[in-house]
C-alpha cells in the first residue's frame, strides 16, 4: 500500500528534491550568462552569384574534400540558420563587401551588393580598400543612397537606391578637418535592466589603402595606424557600457595549411597590430588576405586571449562567434567561434567537376535574396554573354586566385597591354597578379565572352605608358618581393623574362632581367605599360611613380577584348617568362 506523507513534510521532500535552479531568486535568475552570437563575413566583393570556387573540408577519414560554395541567396540561408541558433545576434562584416565585383554587381555601381547585404541583416561593416575605389563622394552614396552620379556609369539604372542599412565604421581614415570619414564605433544592446548586456564595435581599414587605389580615389584622406586608432575606441567604448570589445579590421593574416578553423603558422601584417592591442579587446573579425581562420590570439600583456576570425572571400564561408557574457561583472565568460561552408550548387570549371556533398551542411537559396539578384543578373547577360573570341585553352592563375605570380593568364594580360600601347613606343607590359580576379576558362569551342573578361579584370583600369630606366625597372621587381607587406612578382609581356630567387636578402633577390634574350641597360631608357594604379605607387611599387612622359591609353578590359578579338584563337602563352630558382615551401 502506498504511504502517504502529511502534507507539511510532503512540501519538505518535494523542495529537497528539486534541483537547485527551481529555488533561484529573481535577481539569481539576472544574473545568468547571457549568450551574444556574432555573424561575421568579410571580402564579400559583390558576389552574386556562385563563384564556381570551392573550399577545404574535413572528409572524416583525416583526407579533405573540395566543397562547391558562395552565392548572395545561399549565403542569405547560412546566416538565417546561424540566427537560429541564437536568441541575440548581431550580422558584421570586415569590409570589401563592394568593388572588385561580379559584373551584375560591378555594372550597377555595387548597388545590388549593398542591396544583398542589407536584406541578410547586416548592421556593421569595417571600410575596406575595395570601397575606396570609385572614390569616397560615391562610397558616401552607398552609405546615404540617391543617385549622385560620381562615375562614368549612372547609378539607379535598376531602381532607386536607397543605401545600406548597416553603417560603415572607419576609425583611422580622417578627412582634412580631421574627423573620420565615417564614425570609429558602433554599440548595440541585448536584453533590458540586470539582464542587458552590450557589445561595441570598432571599425577600420588598413593604414596602406593609399598603396592599394588610385590616388584621386582617396585624396584630402589620411590613414592612421590600425592599433592607435583601436586603442583610442576601446575605452570610448567602454565609458558608453561596452561588455565586451569586438574590432573590425580590414587586414589580416596568413596560416600554414587549409583549415579554415585553425591558425596554425599566423603571419602577415595582422600580427604586430594584435600584439599592440588593448587587452580589453574581446575578438577580432579580419579580412583583406582572403584567408580563412579561428584561433585564440594570446598578444603582449593581455591576461586571456583574443579571438582571432577570418571568413576567406566571396561569402563562401561565414563566421559563427559565440560570446558568453556574465551580465552582473560585464565580463565576456567565454568566446568560441567556427568558420560554415556555405555549401551551394556544384559546378564544372576549367579544373574538373565540384560536386556537392552531405559531409557539411547544405542550404537552399533563400527565395527573395534570389529573385533580388536574379533581376541584376539578367539586366546585365547581354554584356556578359556577349563573346569576344576565343582562346586556345583555359588561362589561370597558378596555385589559386590569391597566388602571388600570374601564371599564363598574367601573361596573357601583359601581352594585351603590350599590344594596346605599342603605338605609344611600349616595349614592355607588366600586370600585378593580385589584381587578376578569377580563371579563363574558355567554352569546349574555346569561346570566351564579356562577362568572363571583366571576371578577370574587374576594376576598369586605364592603362598608363611610361618611360623608365633598366635600374628603375629592376628596382620595381625587387619592390614587390621585399619583406614589406605581401611579395608578388609582376607578370611580363613577351620577350620579357625575369630570374628570381627568394632565398637571398631583400633587395638582391632579382638575379636578371632580359628583354629579347638580352640583359636590361640598367642606363637605358624604357617605355613600359601597366595599370595606372600600378604607375600611381599601387601595391607598393613607388618607383613606378618615377616614371616620365607619362601617356594614357585604354581601359584594360578593352586592352585584353582586343587582343583576344584581334586573331580566330588566341594561343594562351606558356609561363617561362618568371623563374625561381629556390625552392617555395
Amino acid at each position: 500500500m502506498k504511504r502517504i506523507l502529511p502534507l507539511a513534510l510532503a512540501i519538505f521532500v518535494a523542495a529537497c528534491a528539486t534541483p537547485q535552479t527551481a529555488l533561484r531568486s529573481p535577481d539569481q535568475a539576472n544574473t545568468e550568462p547571457v549568450e551574444v552570437g556574432l555573424i561575421a563575413i568579410n571580402d564579400f566583393h559583390g558576389a552574386l552569384e556562385p563563384p564556381k570556387a570551392a573550399v577545404m573540408a574535413p572528409d572524416g577519414m583525416g583526407g579533405q574534400i573540395v566543397v562547391p560554395a558562395g552565392g548572395a541567396a545561399w549565403l542569405a540561408s547560412a546566416v538565417d540558420s546561424i540566427k537560429a541558433k541564437h536568441a541575440n545576434t548581431v550580422v558584421v562584416a570586415a569590409g570589401d563587401l563592394t568593388s572588385a565585383s561580379q559584373i551584375a554587381s560591378s555594372l550597377y555601381l555595387d548597388e545590388p551588393a549593398v542591396g544583398v547585404m542589407n536584406r541578410i541583416g547586416l548592421e556593421f561593416n569595417a571600410v575596406g580598400n575595395h570601397e575606396f575605389d570609385r572614390g569616397q563622394a560615391e562610397l558616401k552614396r552607398l552609405q546615404n543612397g540617391g543617385c549622385d552620379k560620381h562615375t562614368t556609369r549612372a547609378p539607379c539604372a535598376i531602381e532607386p537606391f536607397p543605401g545600406a542599412n548597416f553603417k560603415y565604421l572607419s576609425a583611422s581614415t580622417f578627412t582634412a578637418d580631421g574627423k573620420t570619414l565615417f564614425p570609429a564605433t558602433g554599440i548595440k544592446s541585448f536584453g533590458e535592466g540586470a539582464r542587458k548586456v552590450t557589445i561595441g564595435f570598432v571599425g577600420l581599414s588598413l593604414k596602406g589603402v593609399p598603396l592599394l587605389v588610385s590616388a584621386d580615389a582617396v585624396r584630402g584622406l589620411t590613414f592612421g595606424d590600425e592599433a592607435d586608432a583601436i586603442n583610442r575606441a576601446v575605452p570610448l567604448l567602454k565609458a558608453q557600457g561596452a561588455d565586451a570589445v569586438v574590432v573590425l579590421i580590414h587586414q589580416g593574416g596568413r596560416t600554414t595549411g587549409q583549415n579554415p578553423n585553425g591558425c596554425d603558422g599566423l603571419s602577415d601584417e595582422i600580427v604586430p597590430i594584435l600584439d599592440r592591442l588593448d587587452p580589453r579587446v574581446d575578438v577580432v573579425v579580419s579580412g583583406h588576405t582572403h584567408w580563412s581562420y579561428v584561433c585564440e590570439y594570446a598578444g603582449a600583456g593581455r591576461t586571456s586571449p583574443l579571438l582571432l576570425t577570418s571568413a576567406g572571400v566571396y561569402g563562401e564561408l561565414v563566421t559563427d562567434i559565440t560570446l558568453t557574457i556574465d551580465p552582473a561583472t560585464d565580463r565576456v565568460l567565454s568566446k568560441q567561434a567556427q568558420n560554415v561552408i556555405v555549401q551551394s550548387e556544384g559546378y564544372s570549371g576549367g579544373r574538373g567537376v565540384v560536386e556537392n556533398t552531405d559531409r557539411v551542411p547544405r542550404f537552399a537559396p533563400r527565395a527573395d535574396v534570389a529573385a533580388y539578384v536574379g533581376k541584376y543578373v539578367a539586366a546585365a547577360r547581354a554584356f556578359a554573354d556577349a563573346p569576344i573570341g576565343k582562346l586556345s585553352g583555359p588561362a589561370e592563375k597558378p596555385g589559386s586566385l590569391q597566388a602571388n605570380t600570374g601564371g599564363v593568364l598574367g601573361n596573357l594580360i601583359a601581352d594585351a597591354q603590350l599590344a594596346a600601347t605599342q603605338s605609344e613606343g611600349a616595349v614592355i607590359a607588366c600586370t600585378n597578379p593580385f589584381g587578376i580576379r578569377a580563371a579563363f576558362v574558355p567554352t569546349a569551342d574555346g569561346s570566351v565572352s564579356f562577362g568572363q573578361a571583366y571576371a578577370v579584370q574587374p576594376f576598369n583600369n586605364q592603362l598608363m605608358t611610361m618611360t623608365v630606366t633598366g635600374e628603375q625597372i629592376r628596382a620595381a621587381f625587387e619592390e614587390g618581393l621585399d619583406d614589406d607587406g605581401a611579395q608578388q612578382v609582376l607578370a611580363p609581356s613577351r620577350g620579357f623574362v625575369v630570374t628570381y630567387d627568394m632565398a637571398r636578402p631583400a633587395g638582391s633577390r632579382v638575379l636578371s632581367l632580359m628583354l629579347d634574350g638580352k640583359p636590361l641597360d640598367p642606363q637605358a631608357r624604357y617605355r613600359v605599360t601597366m595599370a595606372k594604379f600600378l604607375a600611381d605607387g599601387g601595391d607598393g611599387y613607388a618607383t613606378f611613380t618615377k616614371g616620365t612622359d607619362r601617356v594614357l591609353g585604354p581601359v584594360d578590359i578593352d586592352a585584353l577584348q582586343s587582343w583576344i578579338a584581334a586573331v580566330p584563337v588566341r594561343e594562351v602563352p606558356q609561363e617561362n617568362r618568371t623563374v625561381r630558382l629556390d625552392k617555395p615551401d
